[in-house]
């Protein structure tokens, strides 16, 4: 991008703040690439007379990278700014947060937020049947704890992490990012403490059998199992939804 066209797009926004503009036009640099990682942000003076704003503008809008972790201010001869590298656990909060405070606010629905996991969780599962460890199977197989032998709290935490080795198992970190803050916002926001034995029952049920098309390496037939099981846990999930609205 041109020092034209830089400067342009950001006096092209009248109608917000210069350091949110100018915030974007930088976040926009890093994202396409233009601005890679470890490479320094001009100073504040370059970046002052570049875009013709002051020097207190620039200030802010390099706080509001700072807060989305794009770039990191160091003191020092050799200080300035720099792009950071991706942080998979900082973008995992980012999202976590994001999607809380969504959900929170009832902005999305617990069936679109089951539809997205589908999206993520059923081809997870059909690499991860190509692709788990010994290691990995045998962690899965542990947290298929008897219901009649465990509280409701274990349960659905072996539950979780049942679901979380699935997805690590597919070997693609993408999974890990954009499954880890869905299955938190799930978890806390619809807590299934008071589900009934005979659902728990059927969850283990569910989850042997994906272990087992695991184990066969049949990515298919997981795929199958796990889209199934999803489609089982909506109605629990619905129903608690609302319950919680009722209260």
């Amino acid at each position: 991008m041109s020092n034209c066209e830089s400067a342009a797009s950001v006096a092209g926004s009248p109608a917000r703040p210069a350091y949110e503009a100018l915030a974007e036009d930088l976040r926009r640099q890093i994202l396409d690439g233009q601005l890679r990682a470890g490479e320094r942000l001009p100073v504040e003076p370059e970046l002052s007379a570049k875009y013709g704003l002051s020097r207190s503008t620039v200030r802010e809008a390099l706080r509001v990278l700072s807060s989305e972790h794009l770039i990191e201010t160091t003191r020092g001869v050799a200080g300035g700014s720099f792009v950071v590298h991706p942080n998979a656990s900082q973008i995992g909060r980012s999202l976590e947060m994001g999607l809380g405070l969504l959900a929170a606010s009832a902005r999305f629905t617990v069936e679109q937020l089951i539809e997205v996991r589908e999206l993520i969780e059923v081809p997870a599962a059909e690499f991860a049947a190509a692709r788990a460890s010994a290691d990995q199977l045998d962690e899965l197989e542990k947290t298929l704890v008897d219901p009649t032998d465990a509280d409701s709290t274990q349960i659905a935490s072996c539950n979780q992490r049942f679901h979380t080795l699935l997805i690590a198992a597919a070997a693609n970190p993408l999974f890990d990012v954009l499954a880890a803050p869905l299955f938190r916002v799930l978890s806390t926001r619809f807590a299934r403490d008071d589900a009934s034995p005979q659902f728990w029952e059927e969850v283990l049920g569910d989850h042997r059998e994906i272990l087992a098309a695991l184990r066969a390496k049949d990515g298919e037939l997981c795929a199958s199992l796990t889209r199934a099981h999803l489609g089982r846990l909506r109605p629990t999930y619905e129903a608690l939804d609302r319950s919680a609205h009722a209260n």
